[in-house]
């Protein structure tokens, strides 16, 4: 999932739970296309990849997520900014506390999405 803010969901999508996450990243950060400016994207270690890194820094996203312990050439990132990344969790806390969600109820993904997107409204119009 890509997300703006603990609220918004900007793109998701299902995959196989045999899947590393980082392949499935990348073809969201590509559905959503090239940023006019280059915008933060917060990003957990699964995505620290070479590849997503440079994928995010192709279509104008400044990748911002910490590297693993174990890299022989660590690079610098801002580490305040991270901290926000919090707030994409709690998204995904919110989306959790629908029980067909964090039990996966329906055996068709299309049902299964349908309800996310219902989950993803029913969590936007609590804003107002």
């Amino acid at each position: 999932m890509v997300a703006a803010d603990a609220r918004t969901a900007l793109a998701f999508g299902l995959s196989p739970g045999q899947v590393h996450d980082a392949p499935e990243g990348r073809k969201l950060l590509h559905r959503l296309g090239r940023m006019s400016r280059p915008i933060h994207l917060l990003m957990d270690r699964a995505y620290e990849g070479d590849e997503t890194r440079r994928g995010a820094l192709e279509l104008g996203y400044v990748p911002v997520v910490p590297p693993k312990h174990n890299r022989r050439a660590p690079w610098e990132y801002d580490r305040v900014l991270y901290k926000r990344r919090n707030e994409i969790e709690r998204l995904f806390r919110r989306l959790k506390g629908f029980r067909r969600i964090f039990s996966r109820f329906e055996k068709l993904d299309v049902m299964f999405i349908a309800f996310i997107n219902f989950a993803l409204i029913v969590e936007g119009l609590r804003l107002c």
